[in-house]
C-alpha cells in the first residue's frame, strides 16, 4: 500500500535560520584570522535584539557587531517596520574562552591523533529519489523557498514578500519506496500588509491571501517546476493540494514574530526526517566538533555508496568518544536494498559493508577535516537551505593570514590575501571507484 511522507524547510529569514547564519558568519570570520580557531557560538534573535554567546579559542580578533549587522542586512532585514533590522538592533556578546578541560582532549602533540571534540553519534543518509541522492520531500521543500527568495531579491514580482517563510512538501510513495506523486504543498510566506482597507478586515485579509496564493500558483510553482528534471516534473500532476498562508495573514514575522535560536532546525538542515539524526546541531561549531564534521563524513560515505551502486538507500552512523580519535562505532543500514554479493553469490550483509567502509575511509577528525578543507571559512552558505544535497564548488575567499596556500591581490591600494576553497566538498562522489573496487562491482 502506498504511503505519504512529509518534510519541511524554512527560508533564510526564518528566525532560527537568522540565528544559524549569524553563528556561522562569526565562525567564518574567526577562521579567516586563524584556521585553528576553536568556536562554539550560539545566537538568539528577538525583537530588536541579537545575543551571541559561547566559547572561543583563537589568535584572531573579530568585530562581532560588524559581522552580525552585515549578516542580518544580507538576509533582508533592512526596514524598521520589521521590528528587527541590521542597522538598529541591539547586540549583546557573552563569548568567552573555550574550556581548558575540553581543549586538552582535542589538541594533541601529534595533530593526526586529534581527539573528537565531543561524544555522540552522527548520521549520514542517501537515496535515489533525486539526482543529488537526497530525499525528495526535503529537497523540493528547499527548492521552493530558494526560488521564493530569488523572487524577493529580484524585486520584480511579488514585491510584497518579506524575508520569513516556510514550506512543506508531502510525497506519495509506492510499496517499493519510489515517489509517485506530489500530494500536498504548503507555503507560508511573510508579506507586507496590502489588504484593501475599504473592506471588512476578514474580507480584506482573505482577498490579500488569495492574491498571494495566485502568485504562488502562477509565478513560483512554474519557476520551480522548470528547474526540475522531466521525471520529477511529471509528479506535479495538477491534483496536489496547495495551502498558502493557511492562518490567513503573515505580516508579523522574523525575530519579531518568534524568537530564533541557533541549532533549532536540525531536521531542516539534514534529511527532512528521513534516515536518522544524532541530535547535534551544526552552525557555529568549528570542525573539531564531530557533531558537524562527522555528520559531513557520514553523508559523504552514504552518498558514495549509493552512487557506486552498492544500494539504493543507505544510512551510515558514526559514533565518537570525546578526546578519542577513532570512532567507537561504524554502522550501515541499506534497508534491504543492497545489490552486492560475495564470491559465492551470497548477499553481502550490512555488517560486512560497514567493516569495509571502516577500512576505506579514515574517520579520525584530523583526516575528515583535511579531506573536506573544513578549517576554511566555508560555513555561512551551509546555514540555510540544508547542509546536504548542495553542489560542491570552488570559491575564492579573503583570509587575514598569509601562507603557502594564499595569494595576494591589491584592491584600492590595499594588499589582501585570498584562498581558493571548496564549498560542500562532502557532496563529492570521489570515492565511487574505490568502493566499486572494494566490493568487486
Amino acid at each position: 500500500m502506498s504511503y505519504l511522507f512529509t518534510s519541511e524547510s524554512v527560508s533564510e529569514g526564518h528566525p532560527d535560520k537568522v540565528a544559524d547564519q549569524i553563528s556561522d558568519a562569526l565562525l567564518d570570520e574567526f577562521l579567516r584570522f586563524d584556521p585553528n580557531s576553536k568556536v562554539a557560538c550560539e545566537t538568539l534573535v528577538t525583537t530588536g535584539l541579537t545575543v551571541c554567546s559561547g566559547e572561543v579559542l583563537t589568535d584572531g580578533y573579530v568585530d562581532l557587531h560588524k559581522v552580525v549587522r552585515k549578516t542580518i542586512k544580507e538576509i533582508g532585514y533592512t526596514k524598521n517596520e520589521y521590528r528587527f533590522e541590521g542597522e538598529s538592533c541591539g547586540i549583546i556578546s557573552t563569548l568567552h574562552e573555550q574550556s581548558a578541560d575540553i581543549n586538552r582532549g582535542v589538541v594533541r602533540s601529534d595533530p593526526e591523533n586529534q581527539g573528537a571534540g565531543d561524544q555522540g553519534m552522527m548520521f549520514g543518509y542517501a537515496t535515489r529519489d533525486m539526482r543529488n541522492l537526497m530525499p525528495m520531500p526535503i529537497e523540493l521543500a528547499h527548492i521552493l523557498l530558494q526560488e521564493l527568495s530569488a523572487i524577493r531579491k529580484e524585486g520584480k514580482e511579488m514585491t510584497y514578500l518579506r524575508p520569513d517563510a516556510k514550506s512543506q512538501v508531502t510525497i506519495e510513495y509506492d510499496d517499493n519506496n519510489h515517489p509517485v506523486r506530489i500530494d500536498t504543498i504548503v507555503i507560508s510566506t511573510q508579506h507586507d500588509d496590502f489588504a484593501d482597507k475599504s473592506l471588512p478586515e476578514k474580507e480584506g485579509d482573505e482577498k490579500m491571501r488569495l492574491a498571494i496564493e495566485n502568485d504562488i500558483r502562477n509565478i513560483l510553482l512554474p519557476r520551480v517546476i522548470a528547474t526540475l528534471p522531466d521525471n520529477i516534473q511529471k509528479l506535479f500532476d495538477g491534483n496536489f493540494k496547495l495551502h498558502v498562508n493557511p492562518t490567513g495573514k503573515f505580516v508579523i514575522g522574523g525575530p519579531h514574530g518568534d524568537t530564533g535560536l541557533t541549532g533549532r532546525k536540525i531536521i531542516v538542515d539534514t534529511y527532512g526526517g528521513k534516515g536518522a539524526h544524532g541530535g547535534g546541531a551544526f552552525s557555529g561549531k568549528d570542525p573539531s566538533k564531530v557533531d558537524r564534521s562527522a555528520a559531513y563524513a557520514a553523508r559523504h560515505i552514504a552518498k558514495n555508496l549509493v552512487a557506486a551502486g552498492v544500494a539504493d538507500e543507505v544510512l551510515v552512523q558514526l559514533a565518537y568518544a570525546i578526546g578519542i580519535a577513532e570512532p567507537v562505532g561504524v554502522y550501515v543500514n541499506t534497508y534491504g536494498t543492497s545489490k552486492i554479493a560475495d564470491a559465492s553469490g551470497n548477499p553481502v550483509t550490512d555488517g560486512v559493508i560497514a567493516e569495509k567502509i571502516s577500512k576505506l575511509f579514515d574517520l579520525r577528525p584530523y583526516s575528515i577535516i583535511n579531506r573536506f578543507g573544513l578549517r576554511n571559512p566555508i560555513y555561512t552558505p551551509t546555514a540555510s537551505y540544508g547542509h546536504f544535497g548542495r553542489d560542491p564548488r570552488f570559491e575564492e575567499v579573503e583570509v587575514y593570514y598569509n601562507n603557502g596556500e594564499t595569494y595576494d591581490r591589491t584592491e584600492d591600494g590595499i594588499v589582501k590575501h585570498f584562498k581558493k576553497v571548496k564549498l560542500f566538498a562532502w557532496e563529492e562522489t570521489d570515492y565511487v571507484e574505490k568502493i566499486r573496487a572494494a566490493f568487486g562491482i
